[in-house]
């Protein structure tokens, strides 16, 4: 079969301008042609088959069954492989304005760039969500006085549905967040050891220090490196300033004050303070044991 590009969205446009909402059967209506472009709304597709997406600069490679958000700031195209069925809901921002609705659409990682716009769904959560669609095309027919209240509800329903289907990927996007900029700390902070002269002293000490050559902000450095590692900054930094100062205690002939100053203190009585409340000796006391 040859490969079509499509867009899951019908001449509809008159409607949807004059109504703000618009509700369809897949199956029932031919899409025709697009080219990969914007729109003027947002568009919810519950979908079977398999076809390639283009949304902004990610490509998604879908088979089975999913739903998929488009947003109308970014632009998307859809190259269909098989024949598809399923259900699409389009509505304006004018259309879900209101209380805490507009949030929802600017909040939602399913309507941000860089999010993973489709979403697979197995049996039960397809029911559920076909449920909703066949209820909003209920709706919409019919003369219900506040029939689009009920459709913004619909709606919400199912971008509630997608993101407690999906929380394991968004966790894991943020997780991989703090990996990184935890990984850039500790890569940052065992490049400036070991300490070869004392005329080149350690430069970065504080947890700000790094923040501010990793150009984030303190309290993100901390919380990142806190759940990946289960330690606070503080301790990761004072830890490897204790081992380096172990080892030219014991392996070098640098006076006490020389390596005080070599690490960053200003005063050997800091470094001195310092080192036994870390290791329960003071410097001079260390050197002998291991001399």
């Amino acid at each position: 079969m040859s490969n079509k590009t499509i867009s899951a969205v019908p001449a509809l446009n008159p409607a949807l301008k004059l109504n703000g909402f618009k509700v369809y059967k897949i199956s029932e209506i031919e899409s025709p042609p697009h080219t990969h472009g914007r729109r003027d709304f947002y568009k919810i597709v519950l979908v079977t088959g398999n076809m390639t997406i283009s949304y902004g600069d990610q490509t998604i490679e879908m088979n089975d069954t999913f739903l998929f958000f488009a947003n109308p700031h970014l632009p998307h195209s859809v190259v269909q492989h098989s024949k598809k069925k399923g259900y699409a809901c389009l509505f304006t921002e004018t259309f879900i304005t209101g209380r805490e609705r507009t949030e929802i659409l600017q909040k939602s990682p399913l309507f941000r760039y860089g999010e993973i716009p489709a979403i697979p769904l197995n049996s039960e959560q397809a029911t559920f969500i076909t449920g909703l669609y066949q209820k909003m095309l209920s709706v919409h027919k019919g003369d219900y006085t506040y029939k689009d209240e009920l459709l913004r509800g619909c709606i919400e329903l199912i971008i509630h549905e997608a993101l407690r289907i999906q929380p394991s990927q968004i966790e894991l996007k943020q997780k991989n967040a703090a990996t990184k900029i935890t990984t850039l700390f500790m890569d940052v902070l065992e490049r400036q050891f070991p300490i070869e002269s004392i005329n080149y002293p350690l430069k970065l000490r504080t947890a700000q220090d790094f923040a501010q050559k990793l150009s984030v902000h303190v309290n993100y450095l901390n919380r990142s490196v806190k759940e990946i590692t289960g330690k606070p900054t503080s301790v990761h930094i004072a830890e490897r300033i204790a081992a380096e100062a172990k080892a030219l205690l014991q392996y070098t002939d640098w006076s006490i004050a020389d390596i005080a100053y070599s690490l960053g203190f200003e005063y050997p009585t800091y470094f001195n303070n310092y080192f036994k409340r870390l290791t329960g000796l003071v410097p001079k006391s260390f050197r002998i044991q291991k001399v």
